[in-house]
């Protein structure tokens, strides 16, 4: 096998930029026989030289990116940096000398992915991002190739370590979600500042761009519905259990009307990147009627993420800690289950290795060439409005332990059609408030909300009320 020496500018060197050095550096026999392809690296760029002396004494440091991207002996430009500014700088001049980026940039791609894609395809050269969703898990990989013969109908996943981290603890351990966080914060598992992921803008994100891999479809972060878990309480979490579920935070795309063999929910709270709904709901059907009028191709698509219950006998139930897990539902292949470190050091420096191989292979330019699924080829999502979804619900009311609050409550959802599947409420002395929860059948979005606003006004009720959807299982897992 021919051998071909392939020069790396690597911008960043923090924690993914010394995993990527690390497997460059002690796999490179290994890569050499597999690929007959030898990975040098002819710059490091970072911020300040003295914070990065741990690095390999030999590795060419230095802070000028510009010199990095335009030396006529790197092929390849690995973008690990981070944020939506600087790094499209430096990736769009990259793109401008014709020279392929890998990144882990989840945020950039869900901004800017079509123009930037757009920018490589005039270039004649190509982007490759597999770190950027699921660290080590090859799911941009299956979605972009192993699953191209598939019509996905659904994507369910849990993509944030950090949440699902906080999540596992609150559940295993009682603790509130400030311990939780706190004790994440320490174990290197949530940043300093956590916002991004806690309020589920990270997993918007990754969602944006698998959703518009898996539906051939233009996906922004804007058009997700998004919930965070820092409103979780440890009281939701116990009686969630005890009616045999527990919380995760997904991220869910699914085709409509569904084709999937499975159910999946809306949401009782509004997203702060979407507008408060109109009083005035709109049907299903007037949507599709819309769009087909419009003479939009009519690919319409549900797209949140959100804290929700999972069923214990789900497989999304097992996965903890900073694992991430993602289901995908395609037509002739039934349901898969991608599972691994969803983020770490090694485990996305490894999706970047994998990257920098195919890349320099060739593969991956002559997909980004080819394929029509990127979404600088595909039209924007027809994303369905958040009121429209048909779920079950979980809800935990503070009633005032006096005759007819039932009677109360149970009216106010049935002027809105839903109807009760079960009601767990516990013993207390008559009058104080206790809480009474409840879980419900099938019901609209809409109308559960315009419930709940109800129930909320009601003089035995101390709002607000918590309510989460509730999803069911895949027929493969319902013992049919």
């Amino acid at each position: 096998m021919p051998e071909r020496a392939v020069g790396i500018a690597l911008l960043g060197g923090g924690v993914v930029g010394s995993g990527v050095i690390k497997i460059l550096a002690d796999q490179r026999e290994l890569l050499r026989r597999r690929t007959g392809l030898t990975f040098d690296i002819r710059h490091v760029v970072v911020r300040d030289p003295k914070k990065h002396a741990e690095l390999h004494a030999s590795l060419p440091i230095t802070t000028d990116a510009a010199k990095a991207i335009d030396d006529p002996k790197v092929e390849i430009v690995v973008e690990l940096i981070g944020g939506t500014t600087t790094a499209g700088e430096w990736i769009e001049r990259a793109i401008k000398h014709g020279k392929p980026v890998v990144t882990a940039n989840k945020s950039l791609l869900a901004a800017r992915g079509a123009e930037l894609f757009t920018l490589a395809k005039k270039h004649n050269t190509a982007i490759a991002f597999e770190a950027s969703c699921g660290g080590g898990i090859p799911i941009i990989d299956a979605l972009s190739k192993g699953l191209i013969a598939n019509r996905i109908d659904a994507l369910v996943g849990i993509v944030n370590g950090t949440c699902n981290v906080i999540l596992t603890r609150m559940t295993r351990n009682g603790w509130s979600y400030a311990k939780a966080l706190e004790e994440a914060q320490k174990a290197g598992f949530a940043e300093a500042d956590p916002s991004l992921d806690v309020s589920g803008r990270d997993a918007a994100q990754k969602l944006a761009l698998l959703a518009s891999l898996a539906f051939n479809a233009r996906v922004v972060e804007s058009d997700i519905h998004v919930e965070g878990v820092d409103k979780i309480q440890p009281a939701d979490i116990n009686f969630a259990g005890e009616l045999g579920y527990v919380i995760k935070l997904l991220a869910i795309a699914e085709r409509a009307p569904q084709g999937s063999g499975f159910r999946v929910q809306g949401s009782a709270a509004r997203n702060s990147l979407n507008p408060e709904p109109s009083s005035s709901l709109t049907s299903m059907s007037s949507v599709v009627s819309s769009l087909r009028a419009e003479g939009r191709t009519l690919n319409p698509l549900y797209l949140r993420v959100h804290p929700t219950l999972v069923h214990k006998d789900d497989v999304l139930a097992e996965v903890s800690g900073s694992f991430n897990a993602i289901s995908v539902y395609g037509h002739a292949l039934g349901h898969a289950l991608f599972y691994g470190r969803g983020a770490g050091q090694m485990p996305t420096a490894s999706a970047v290795v994998a990257d920098l191989v195919s890349v320099a292979l060739g593969t991956t330019p002559l997909a980004f060439k080819q394929l029509q699924i990127f979404p600088d080829a595909t039209s924007p999502a027809d994303v369905l409005p958040i009121e429209e979804l048909q779920s079950r619900y979980y809800i935990r009311l503070m009633a005032r332990d006096v005759p007819g609050v039932m009677a109360e409550v149970t009216e106010a959802l049935g002027r809105d059609k839903i109807s009760l599947s079960a009601v767990l409420q516990r013993e207390s002395d008559e009058g104080q408030y206790v809480p009474v929860v409840i879980t419900t059948h099938m019901a609209n979005e809409g109308a559960m909300r315009q419930a709940l606003k109800a129930i909320d006004s009601l003089k035995t009720i101390q709002p607000p009320s918590v309510c989460l959807r509730i999803i069911d299982q895949p027929r493969e897992f319902g013992g049919g």
